[in-house]
């Protein structure tokens, strides 16, 4: 389950369409995507809340990541996952195993920190929804609606701070009932980071079965 949830997680950062179906939710959108671009890097602390009544299903959970470029540390339910460039290593305390992949850049599924900071891809139309007041600040909603029917979302609200150009939340609901939301409690950028953030050291891990996928 634990392992399930983690792409769940890079997925929701990810995948915004580019195609406009209102030219206010696009420009606002650009004006994320630049914001974001122009980091040297983020560090996002967040909280994962999943939810579906019919299945008496409410589960909270709290993760942070930090990315650089195309690199990043995720720490998420216990599990660390980390990208440098080259290789992930997913390593799992609990199992006291590290599985190590090579990213295929040919690969368009493959889930990684530029894409997530890209957010404007096919597969979904969009437009802007509510403007809220959440604690003073003004978040507007753009909904984005998959065009797949073999989705089994049934449409993504992506709250975004009016005043930051920041992510503030992400609302998915499912076709099932089921709903997930990511909501960024801590959005930190140009962090001081140590020259070694993005490199697995396997020292760290003495007693881990390492599993090498390729």
């Amino acid at each position: 389950m634990t392992k399930r949830i983690i792409p769940i997680v890079f997925a929701l950062f990810i995948s915004f369409s580019s195609h406009a179906q209102d030219a206010k939710a696009k420009s606002l959108l650009d004006q994320v995507t630049s914001k974001v671009k122009s980091y040297s890097n983020i560090a996002i602390d967040f909280k994962y809340t999943l939810n579906n009544a019919k299945e008496n299903i409410n589960q909270d959970s709290k993760g942070n990541v930090t990315m650089k470029g195309n690199q990043y540390v995720l720490n998420f339910m216990g599990i660390t996952k980390i990208f440098d460039g080259k290789k992930t290593y997913t390593i799992v305390p609990e199992d006291e195993e590290v599985t190590i992949s090579s990213y295929n850049e040919k690969d368009d599924s493959a889930i990684t920190p530029s894409k997530m900071l890209t957010f404007f891809n096919s597969g979904y139309r969009y437009n802007m929804n509510v403007l809220q007041d959440v604690r003073g600040r003004k978040i507007q909603y753009i909904k984005l609606v998959p065009t797949s029917t073999r989705d089994q979302r049934k449409e993504i609200l992506l709250g975004i701070d009016v005043k930051t150009k920041h992510i503030y939340n992400l609302i998915e609901i499912g076709k099932n009932g089921t709903k997930t939301t990511l909501t960024v409690n801590s959005f930190k950028t140009n962090q001081p980071l140590s020259k070694n953030q993005f490199t697995f050291a396997q020292s760290k891990y003495p007693n881990y079965y390492i599993n090498k996928l390729d």
